[in-house]
């Protein structure tokens, strides 16, 4: 039934700050729960809490552990800003509902803050302006259009020439986007934080633990794993990632490979207000910083072929990433103190494919994150406890697998 990646490999920054440890247990016997989540990463933390939080029972499994998977590879930019410009989007699916994925996207960053501060998750938290700077997709008048295409939606953007872009930020680019909005975190500790909230509401977590087959009747569906013990449960949710299974429609679908980098510490060298920065070019550069003054900086993304190849990869695209970040910023020490690869899934519009499967109504999935996963998981984790909760979310239908 899965379809198994490897993941990551490298070492993500991510292993230079220490997560809470999250405790699982074996899974010996049968078992019965409101909602079986498949996937212990940073969208099956976000389902966990926020079903929990509605009351339901709930049972975890992976078949690795919890944040095994791909949740460290990530750069953790938390942006409402999606992979594909509003402006072009618009194009691809009409204005009003480019517009509606924005505005929603916005909002889950927004609201994700929100919950992490009444939960009091310690995961380095910070709010961040972004520029999106002209590249090969968009250039300066192009980018222009988009400042106002976002405008029009009601989200803030203001369009800077060269000059103030370089006075106020110390980048020589023709021109770029500024905005407010985004947020930076630790995923590791979020997530973390997420499962064990979930945990203190009787949450139960079993791994290793594969499931092996699926079957879903009127009532219920059952899951058989491969150690023998089966799980019953009135809902499921398949939290895992980009390893899909059989039952989850592939269309508009496809792996990439990223690759990234992090620096030493050196808080005195960043540049004015430490903010995000990316490209309006495909394949993009990205830029942050961590809370110590650490920069990260990813890209030089391309089609997944194979592990070994990705892989093979690190030390020249780590190379070429170091290169690029110090043509951005000259006067910071681009040398990679962590350096890793990771794969992720993409879609032709950037959206993701958030809720119940065709045909299947009692299986709820998420696929296609993009450069946005963890806003998607935010998303995701709304839009899917509601149906389970028996409630219409008003853009279920963006986000659905038969858009």
């Amino acid at each position: 039934m899965p379809r198994k990646l490897d993941l990551r490999t490298g070492r993500p920054v991510w292993s230079a700050y220490r997560a809470p440890s999250v405790p699982t247990s074996a899974l010996t016997r049968d078992a019965k729960a409101d909602v079986l989540i498949v996937g212990m990463g940073i969208s099956g933390a976000m389902m966990a809490e926020a079903l929990t939080a509605d009351g339901h029972s709930v049972i975890c499994i992976d078949r690795r552990g919890p944040l095994k998977g791909s949740t460290a590879a990530t750069t953790a930019l938390v942006q409402f800003e999606i992979d594909q410009p509003l402006s072009i989007l618009s194009k691809m699916i009409g204005k009003a509902s480019a517009e509606q994925a924005w505005r929603r996207s916005r909002l889950a960053v927004s609201n994700l803050a929100a919950r992490i501060a009444e939960l009091g998750i310690n995961c380095a938290l910070s709010r961040s302006q972004s520029l999106y700077l002209a590249g090969t997709m968009l250039g300066p008048s192009q980018l222009r259009g988009e400042a106002q295409a976002r405008r029009e939606a009601g989200i803030d953007a203001t369009y800077l020439t060269s000059a103030p872009l370089a006075q106020t930020f110390g980048i020589d680019r023709d021109g770029a986007i500024h905005s407010h909005g985004n947020i930076a975190l630790d995923p590791c500790k979020l997530t973390a934080g997420l499962f064990l909230k979930a945990l203190e509401r009787k949450a139960r977590f079993h791994a290793p633990v594969e499931a092996t087959r699926i079957e879903d009747g009127a009532n219920e569906v059952l899951v058989a794993t491969k150690d023998g013990p089966t799980i019953t449960a009135r809902q499921m949710v398949l939290a895992t990632g980009y390893e899909l299974i059989d039952i989850v429609p592939a269309a508009a679908h496809r792996i990439i490979s990223t690759w990234a980098i992090a620096t030493c510490p050196q808080p005195r060298k960043l540049w004015p207000r430490a903010t995000f920065v990316w490209e309006a070019s495909d394949p993009y550069l990205y830029v942050r910083t961590t809370a110590d003054g650490r920069v990260i900086c990813g890209g030089e993304d391309e089609d997944f072929v194979d592990e070994t190849r990705r892989d093979e990869q690190i030390a020249d695209k780590s190379a070429r990433i170091a290169a690029k970040l110090g043509q951005l910023f000259p006067h910071l020490d681009v040398r990679p103190e962590f350096a890793w690869t990771g794969s992720f899934g993409t879609t032709t519009t950037g959206l993701p494919y958030i809720g119940a499967i065709p045909r299947h109504p009692r299986i709820h999935a998420v696929m296609g994150y993009g450069g946005n996963g963890i806003t998607f998981s935010r998303i995701a984790s709304e839009i899917v406890s509601a149906s389970i909760g028996g409630l219409d979310d008003t853009d279920a239908g963006l986000f659905a697998f038969n858009r």
